[in-house]
């Protein structure tokens, strides 16, 4: 029996993004259970060292994640951080991972045992050239920066579940072979593809078009190639191609873990229950999770639900993933040869149907209503629709939406424009509405149920050959109570974290 918090002792990682959402809990992690790690290096996209120190100090120590820690240490909290974490301005979209230090960058090439890559572009319509940057060029950077490294024993990189695209039924934890498409039907060249996006981009600048045209036609660029081959949007092919890259370029001596999460929510126990990241633009937390529905009806702005009232969403809270993580690591230190994929999904051990989770959303904010700017609570409907098809959708807009705006449109015209505010931005709204539901069909209505047989054997290994305790490290969804979860912990926590900020 070892123990998992003494293989961390006197390890150097290297975390890739720890301002993000994982990057941040990750860290906190490793600091509360193991002080005695040797070094974590933290790339933070900045220009110079100041730079990555202030995020460093803004956007990951400063957050209210870290109050258990700092109440631990108290006041050696700040001496721990500056003894052990140093922040590396960079950018993993270019070469060398933008490190300009190479004192420092040549240090990490010689001190460095593992690699975290949680970095990523989550837009699901993210420009093309911006999203390719970061998904699929930053990982090839990053195998680049490990194959000069000379103490490397292991490359985690943290995918999503959803590089699958739009398949149904039960998908296994299987890598992608390169050039492998979604359809069958074209060969998926990533040279080419980074060819013309330089292209179109070229042309573009050419052509005058100023930065919002250019944006806009990335974006369409994106969805457009992720069609072509199979993908639902430009997340997901994005994130193919980099495990596409990541597998092809490894080197051999080298364990490489992929971890594809699905979706990822609250922390349910560590290093506190319901953390969930706030930001000062909420629609982009909103936009990537389930919790634009629960906001939306609690906010009394909907009562009509998009999905399959049957198909089981999957879940998994963010502590959780850390867990899975941080074992997958220490399992699979120093095994050369290894390329292990592993599903971090509930669908398959404990699954959540959608009709569910919406009675839960129901029975929240109607038990503790959000509070209006005017301080009064706001009363959701007390009944909701839900749509489960795209053509239910479409008929629903139609009727709901479409119609009237079509009435107002003639109106607008006889009144010589009287309405036009309002016309184009009801029809602007209209439009966002569209493509949102086009951008998350997949993920309500497809019934996707991620095997987890890799997952399960891992926990299998860590309680049979670990001794530090379930509790320590534990990432079994079958332990959790999921109207427990959400009535007690994921809603208070969503409320306090995202929806009280400013």
């Amino acid at each position: 029996m070892e123990s998992m918090i003494e293989s961390f002792a006197n390890k150097n990682i290297l975390v890739i993004r720890a301002t993000g959402f994982l990057g941040k809990i990750f860290v906190e992690k490793i600091l509360r259970v193991q002080p005695n790690i040797k070094k974590l290096y933290l790339l933070i996209r900045a220009s110079d060292s100041n730079s990555a120190m202030h995020r460093l100090h803004s956007e990951v120590i400063g957050k209210d994640l870290f109050r258990v820690i700092k109440r631990k240490h108290g006041t050696h909290f700040h001496a721990l951080i500056s003894e052990k974490v140093i922040p590396v301005a960079g950018d993993m979209a270019m070469e060398n991972l933008g490190v300009t230090d190479m004192e420092l960058l040549n240090e990490m090439r010689r001190q460095v045992d593992i690699v975290v890559n949680s970095a990523a572009n989550t837009n699901f319509d993210e420009r093309y050239d911006v999203a390719f940057a970061i998904n699929t060029l930053g990982v090839e950077h990053v195998s680049s920066f490990v194959n000069e490294c000379t103490n490397i024993k292991l490359v985690l990189h943290v995918s999503t579940a959803y590089v699958v695209g739009e398949k149904s039924g039960i998908i296994m934890e299987t890598p992608f072979k390169m050039s492998e498409t979604l359809n069958g039907k074209n060969d998926l060249n990533i040279n080419e593809e980074k060819k013309m996006i330089q292209e179109r981009h070229r042309q573009l600048v050419v052509d005058k078009a100023n930065e919002e045209a250019i944006s806009s036609y990335m974006k369409d660029f994106g969805i457009q190639r992720a069609k072509l081959h199979g993908w639902p949007n430009t997340y997901t092919l994005t994130k193919a191609m980099g495990e596409m890259l990541l597998l092809e370029g490894r080197r051999k001596d080298v364990p490489f873990v992929i971890l594809r999460p699905t979706i990822i929510t609250s922390t349910y126990k560590e290093p506190f229950p319901g953390w969930i990241e706030g930001t000062s633009n909420l629609n982009l937390i909103l936009q990537k999770t389930i919790d634009s529905f629960s906001v939306a009806y609690g906010k009394a702005r909907t009562s009509t639900f998009l999905g399959d009232p049957s198909k089981a969403l999957d879940l998994f809270p963010a502590d959780m993933v850390i867990n899975a993580m941080l074992v997958a690591i220490v399992v699979h230190l120093n095994k050369p040869y290894s390329r292990t994929i592993y599903h971090v999904g509930s669908s398959m051990s404990n699954p959540l149907p959608i009709s569910r989770l919406t009675n839960y959303i129901c029975d929240y904010f109607a038990k503790y209503p959000l509070i209006n700017r005017q301080g009064n609570p706001i009363r959701p409907p007390n009944t909701y629709t839900m749509l489960s098809s795209m053509s239910s959708f479409n008929i629903y807009m139609t009727i709901r939406y479409m119609i009237p705006l079509k009435v107002v449109k003639y109106a607008n015209i006889v009144l010589l424009g009287a309405f036009n505010a309002w016309y184009f931005n009801a029809d602007r709204e209209i439009k966002v509405i569209q493509r949102f539901a086009d951008l998350y069909k997949p993920y309500v209505l497809i019934n996707m149920i991620f095997d987890d047989t890799n997952l399960n054997k891992l926990l299998c290994i860590y309680k049979e050959s670990f001794k530090d305790g379930m509790e320590t490290f534990s990432f079994d969804t079958k332990s959790i109570d999921w109207e427990d979860y959400f009535m007690n912990i994921h809603f208070p926590g969503l409320v306090k974290h995202v929806l009280s900020r400013p």
